[in-house]
């Protein structure tokens, strides 16, 4: 439990924000502000009895921050660097679920000499995947290969893309554009985003996984001169990535995207019947003898004080609400740059809002 009431502000009204807002409400522990340009995405969250705020312009967001022990940030990514420069001017924390490359590296360098936590990338991919990679390279006297595999999936795929929407479309198209990070043979570098296809079964069902950007966080720097390979890939259904490449590559969309965002917003439903499967294998020495550990979940909606959370609202928001649960309990630094990697996965799966991952979380370790 945190020792006191804490003031915090959520930016941002949309589904996800809504998440962040119920659970952290229902902990009792926090006095929540919910600020949002939109006005009418405001009405459900002040159903919960929680104070809200009409945001039009950069002097209403200087209220929502001003004062506040912590903004948790659950607006478009290309809005983090300005509220995390905000948030460092008024020495307040700040979180964010941004898989941006770039913005992430923005906010990196704002928290030189910040007297305030910054702590961006606390979703699931980037984020929980990061703590899961971190906590399995530890294990190992010399890390061989560390794959991390991540997917927010229809439970019933339609169509020849097999996909629906679940989250932010222009951070999904992010990830299928931008380049992405990996560790290859030892040296850090960048790759293509939609090569590396592969496929592979998890509990009986078939899957295909590819480059993706921005899921690894920090995590390539931290494993830098440790790590032999080091990657990260989004897990699809079948025959997914061979469309994305006609649309991306061939009929060259990835120059035009916000056509792409308005084809994808047009013909790709949304769903919140959606399942999370979170995949990870590292490989390596330990002992002088060849071990490879593996750690798999899969996770689905649930109802939270009569309200149905879907599985991308649930996990993405209780990675976030963990690690402010945990920067106010005083089990990460409390200034600074904070990466996913400095949280412990027993601290992250023990805390009540990331035990949301553990209930449904397996892991195991086999002698190659």
């Amino acid at each position: 439990m945190t020792p006191k009431r804490r003031f915090i502000t959520i930016l941002g009204a949309g589904h996800i924000g809504f998440a962040m807002a119920l659970l952290l409400a229902r902990s009792g522990d926090y006095d929540i502000l919910v600020a949002d340009r939109d006005v009418a995405r405001l009405k459900p969250v002040a159903a919960l009895g929680l104070q809200t705020l009409a945001m039009p312009d950069d002097a209403a967001l200087q209220t929502a921050i001003s004062g506040r022990y912590a903004v948790l940030n659950a607006l478009p990514f290309h809005c983090a660097v300005g509220v995390a420069t905000q948030c460092v001017q008024a020495g307040v924390h700040y979180f964010d679920l941004t898989e941006d490359v770039q913005s992430t590296q923005a906010i990196r360098a704002l928290a030189k000499g910040a007297r305030s936590v910054l702590m961006p990338q606390c979703g699931l991919a980037p984020g929980f995947i990061g703590i899961v990679g971190h906590d399995l390279a530890r294990r190992f006297d010399e890390l061989h290969s560390l794959r991390m595999r991540v997917g927010a999936l229809p439970r019933y795929p339609q169509g020849a893309l097999r996909y629906n929407l679940t989250w932010s479309t222009e951070g999904l198209i992010n990830e299928y554009c931008n380049p992405c990070e990996a560790i290859v043979d030892s040296q850090t570098t960048t790759v293509a985003a939609l090569d590396g296809l592969e496929t592979f079964a998890l509990d009986g069902v078939e899957y295909e996984a590819f480059n993706t950007s921005g899921g690894l966080g920090t995590l390539t720097e931290t494993l830098a001169g440790r790590a032999r390979q080091v990657d990260y890939k989004s897990i699809r259904y079948p025959g997914h990535c061979a469309i994305l490449k006609l649309l991306l590559n061939d009929l060259r969309l990835r120059d035009r995207r916000d056509l792409l965002k308005e084809i994808f917003e047009a013909a790709i439903p949304t769903t919140e019947q959606d399942v999370i499967v979170v995949f990870a294998s590292a490989s390596g020495l330990r002992g002088g003898r060849l071990v490879q550990d593996s750690y798999s979940a899969r996770i689905v909606g649930t109802e939270v004080d009569g309200h149905r959370l879907s599985a991308i609202q649930r996990t993405t928001a209780a990675g976030i609400c963990t690690a402010l649960d945990l920067v106010a309990q005083g089990k990460l630094p409390q200034k600074g740059f904070v990466g996913q990697e400095s949280v412990a996965l027993q601290d992250f799966l023990g805390n009540r809002f990331g035990q949301a991952y553990a209930t449904e979380c397996a892991g195991e370790a086999v002698a190659a």
